[in-house]
């Protein structure tokens, strides 16, 4: 057990705390000081170690992002800490804990402020090989890959059946998905639009990268030449109808994005001629009982591996308009970590 911080006394104390507001202004970005009766209810308060930006929480952060629904927000979707206070026999007072997906960040107060109050049916305690550290390096983005390459594996596909694609995958998700197919004993293939990043996906697993472009010369045939045993695909759109037409017999194709459009045109070819299943990934939804499942089997399997190529970088919360910026400009590799205290 973790002592309670010794900064932490709930009738005296603020703490800073990243807000979007909508106002008569405009959409505002600010840090302000808050205390912790001012922040959506909860059973469980978290003094936040760490938490991660994602490309959901840069569209929490603009105007029209169509993810905050309500002002004013404190985004961040991950969080993870120590519980200072705890109202709910299930959750201890100094345990180690994360919490994401949900409303968090949303319509209830995120990890962007050192402290969160998050009801204790969305708390998962953090598995023992896990510093609250490694829990945001993998955050959502990693249960959503974890999520991801379970759902080819439920669909029976082997690392002996040939090689997994895995798009935009530089981005979070992908960049974990091509780090624990390989760990399972995946080829893995990677598509990515950065030529300077193919270095470190191999150094991740990749066994080979394929230019963006490359992949997506037109082509005007409805299914193309099956190389695909099955693809973790993040960006949607085109890229996901391309993936498709080149999956083989029996493949599964697990979709978790749409940084590249929410229509998908395709045709009924690659299901009904080839018998490939398209599986959608939601993550934020995921029951508790399941969640907590899925991260004791994702701890399981990262134990023993470094997970710092995996991190762009450290940011505070001044800092955060840039780097929530450069996620929604694509200018990110891996993950980027937040240390609201300081």
């Amino acid at each position: 057990m973790l002592a309670i911080p010794a900064a932490y006394d709930r009738s005296v104390s603020t703490f800073p705390a990243f807000v979007v507001d909508q106002g008569p202004d405009g959409y505002q970005r600010r840090i302000e000081q808050r205390t912790v009766d001012s922040l959506t209810p909860g059973d469980v308060v978290v003094s936040v170690e760490y938490s991660a930006v994602n490309y959901k929480d840069g569209l929490a952060s603009v105007a029209n992002g169509n993810v905050a629904q309500r002002w004013p927000l404190i985004p961040g979707i991950d969080l993870a800490g120590v519980v200072v206070e705890s109202t709910d026999s299930s959750v201890s007072v100094g345990q180690l804990v994360l919490a994401h997906g949900y409303t968090i960040g949303m319509s209830n107060d995120g990890g962007f402020a050192a402290f969160a109050r998050v009801p204790a049916e969305w708390i998962v305690p953090i598995p023992d090989s896990l510093s609250t550290r490694d829990a945001m390096i993998l955050g959502t983005a990693g249960f959503t890959a974890a999520r991801s390459v379970e759902s080819l594996q439920h669909g029976g596909v082997r690392p002996s059946d040939g090689p997994i694609l895995v798009t935009g995958a530089t981005g979070g998700v992908a960049s974990i998905a091509v780090l624990l197919l390989a760990i399972a004993g995946y080829e893995v293939v990677a598509i990515s639009g950065k030529s300077d990043a193919h270095d470190w996906l191999s150094g991740l697993g990749a066994k080979r990268v394929v230019p963006r472009t490359e992949f997506m010369a037109e082509d005007p045939r409805p299914l193309l030449s099956a190389q695909w045993a099955g693809a973790v695909d993040v960006v949607g759109g085109d890229m996901l109808a391309q993936v498709l037409r080149g999956v083989k017999r029996a493949g599964v194709v697990a979709a978790s994005g749409l940084t590249g459009g929410a229509s998908l045109n395709t045709t009924v070819h690659p299901f009904i001629l080839r018998g490939v299943t398209l599986v959608g990934i939601d993550s934020a939804n995921t029951p508790i009982e399941t969640r907590i499942e899925i991260w004791r089997r994702l701890a399981a399997s990262v134990e023993g591996k470094s997970l710092a190529p995996l991190v762009f970088g450290e940011v505070t919360l001044s800092e955060l308009p840039e780097a929530l910026d450069r996620v929604l400009a694509g200018g990110v590799r891996g993950r980027t970590l937040v240390r609201p205290a300081l």
